[in-house]
């Protein structure tokens, strides 16, 4: 008998050859059936899988992330299957797992539009009622080349040829379709019934635009057909919050057609994003931070002593002056270190807390672009924090608490992952022990939840992340702290220590936004436009009712502006009506209708967005209310789908 460790870390006994099923109805049949992937001493394996020797067993539901890519991974086979057996001239690529669903690449000359994607679910149900077994086995590299060759997969064939000779080959057979794959898979087809392919797109082979392009499919899937209808409505409604959409009609930003990712904010995008950075230097100053702006271009010696120009040069611009090569930053971080090191410090002079709104340049694949989310040039909110290691807990700590205060200052919940050391790592043991423990210890001294990503950290250092959660159920990675034990030795970064001794900073990279313009465009998305009044690009409306009334209006929207208010003046000859269902549809905090009645009495009649007909006041009145909206930074009641 063998001696089988579960996740809770009992023991149970079982026969040498019994398959993890086996095992999980050994649990109950119930579990069994819940269960659809497992893991043997850490590696995912089918169900089939067979326990050979005594080892440690964890079984995976739809609710684990290892369970979501098994049965989505799956997903992807069936419709690869489907799609073969209504196009059997297509040629399959590549069919991934990915957050929320799967998609998968094929060669195709004929053009897929949506209807047919009707065509291929429908064969795709046929599959799942057919319950396919699903079976992995292993072919040598010659075998496995051969079996491609005589389908005709010729994508197949290059990536095996690519593998090293004598490498042994994974591949699945469900039915008459087989594949190259590493696994694991579900047992069978019969478990994927609730599933939906949502679009088609183009995707160079390997991703390298100098190959052929290819037609793409996405889809996702779940468990239950709820869940899926679920996650369909969200994605309706987050087309309506596309920032991309909403950016056009509340004339927030552009991307021209001369600067593909290169934002283009208009008045009001500006005016939202110079009301976030307020806020932002307001925060940074409570928390003793002191600002620096470092230069956009700096010549390559810097960027050899960072390694970003052996390492990072394909993403990043670069030219020439005076017939020596310069680059356009792509991080903020060198040029704090030039900061740094411009003067001698000594060991009083810590913590350094040193923040940057850096503008940072990134070459993006053309089709890798999207709005605000993912651009060429952006705004970084960096902070590079030097510090003692005693030091490091505390700091950690207070970048937290910085980061919680702003993240609830949008509604935003959020959740918190520690990545450690990763295999190829730099520094010593001891040093990684520090750094560790220093953020571990941070996290739990403050009994904050969080999830462990061992070795997923970068190779300079651990790190933690944080993933903002919006009203429509979406993640969001912003923040991050990161702890840097590599620039410090590039850049022969020192203090003087108590013993008079030469010694290295610790040296903490930290960002709460992210990206200045992606986190406008999640802010955008989140509050579908309808921004709280401190944030609203236009907090206030003037609408004159005639002609006649323009004068008393002016005068309203210069007492506004010279309040500090964002105002805007609607002196147009269209209807009133007309102008109030616009000033609505721009979700504009306020409107103040001025006609005859305001006129006489020098008062002003108000209307909210949020609690509609406010009626007649005095523009003091008006304003003490909206400055108090304004002073204490109140959020809105956004809806949670």
């Amino acid at each position: 008998m063998l001696k089988i460790e579960l996740k809770d870390g009992n023991i149970v006994e079982v026969e040498k050859g019994s398959s993890l099923l086996d095992i999980a109805k050994g649990i109950s049949d119930g579990f069994a059936r819940s269960v659809l992937v497992g893991s043997i001493d850490g590696k995912m394996a089918s169900l089939n899988e067979k326990v050979e020797k005594d080892c440690k067993v964890s079984f995976y539901k739809f609710d684990d992330a290892e369970g979501k890519e098994v049965f989505r991974h799956t997903s992807a086979h069936i419709f690869a299957q489907a799609l073969k057996r209504l196009y059997p001239e297509a040629k399959i690529a590549i069919g991934p797992a990915i957050e929320n669903g799967f998609y998968y690449d094929f060669d195709l000359d004929y053009r897929l539009v949506p209807e047919d994607l009707e065509k291929i679910e429908a064969e795709m149900k046929k599959i799942v009622k057919e319950d396919l077994d699903i079976e992995g086995f292993e072919v040598s590299r010659e075998e496995a080349i051969n079996m491609m060759e005589e389908i005709g997969e010729d994508y197949k064939v290059e990536m095996i040829k690519d593998l090293p000779d004598g490498e042994v080959i994974s591949m699945y057979r469900q039915g008459e379709f087989v594949d190259l794959c590493s696994g694991p898979h579900l047992q069978s087809t019969k478990k994927i019934k609730a599933f939906k392919l949502q679009s088609i797109a183009g995707a160079y082979w390997r991703g390298d635009e100098n190959n052929k392009m290819l037609q793409r499919v996405y889809g996702t899937s779940f468990e239950k057909k709820k869940d899926l209808d679920d996650y369909l409505k969200m994605m309706e409604e987050a087309k309506k919050r596309d920032h991309r959409k909403l950016g056009k009609e509340l004339a927030l930003f552009m991307i021209p057609d001369e600067g593909p990712g290169f934002p283009l904010f208009l008045p009001r995008g500006t005016a939202l994003k110079a009301a976030l950075m307020k806020y932002w230097e307001e925060e940074h100053r409570k928390a003793h931070y002191v600002e620096i702006e470092t230069p956009l271009i700096l010549n390559r010696k810097l960027w050899e002593t960072s390694g970003h120009w052996f390492h990072y040069k394909e993403n990043m611009y670069t030219l020439k002056i005076d017939d020596e090569d310069y680059a356009i930053k792509p991080m903020n971080c060198p040029g704090s270190l030039i900061h740094y090191k411009s003067s001698l410090h000594s060991y009083r002079d810590f913590p350094m807390r040193v923040a940057e709104r850096g503008r940072v340049h990134r070459h993006e694949l053309s089709g890798a672009l999207h709005g605000l989310m993912r651009v060429r040039a952006f705004t970084q909110d960096d902070a590079h924090i030097y510090c003692l290691p005693e030091q490091i807990r505390e700091e950690i700590i207070g970048v937290i608490k910085l980061f919680d205060r702003v993240y609830k200052k949008f509604g935003f919940n959020y959740h918190i992952e520690l990545s450690t050391r990763p295999e190829d790592s730099m520094g010593t043991d001891e040093e990684w022990s520090i750094a560790e423990d220093g953020l571990r210890g941070a996290l739990e001294e403050m009994g904050v939840e969080y999830i462990l990503n061992e070795g997923d950290g970068a190779f300079y250092g651990p790190k933690i992340d944080f993933h903002l959660r919006d009203c429509i159920g979406r993640t969001w990675q912003c923040g991050t702290v990161q702890l840097d034990m590599q620039l410090p030795q590039r850049f022969d970064a020192t203090y003087v220590g108590k013993d008079g001794e030469k010694h290295r900073p610790v040296m903490l990279h930290r960002t709460c936004f992210g990206s200045i313009e992606r986190f406008t465009g999640i802010l955008i998305e989140n509050y579908a436009g309808k921004f709280p009044v401190w944030l609203a690009p236009c907090q206030v409306k003037v609408i004159s009712v005639s002609d006649k009334y323009a004068e008393f209006a002016n005068k309203v929207n210069e007492e506004l502006f010279d309040a500090g208010i964002r105002v805007e003046l609607d002196d147009r000859t269209e209807k009133v009506g007309y102008k109030i269902r616009e000033a609505q549809l721009e979700k504009i905090p306020y409107m103040i209708v001025v006609g005859e009645k305001e006129s006489e009495s020098g008062n002003i009649s108000v209307r909210s967005r949020d609690e509609g007909e406010l009626g007649e006041m005095k523009i003091e009145e008006f304003l003490e209310k909206i400055q108090k909206q304004i002073s204490d930074r109140e959020n809105v009641e956004v809806e949670v789908l």
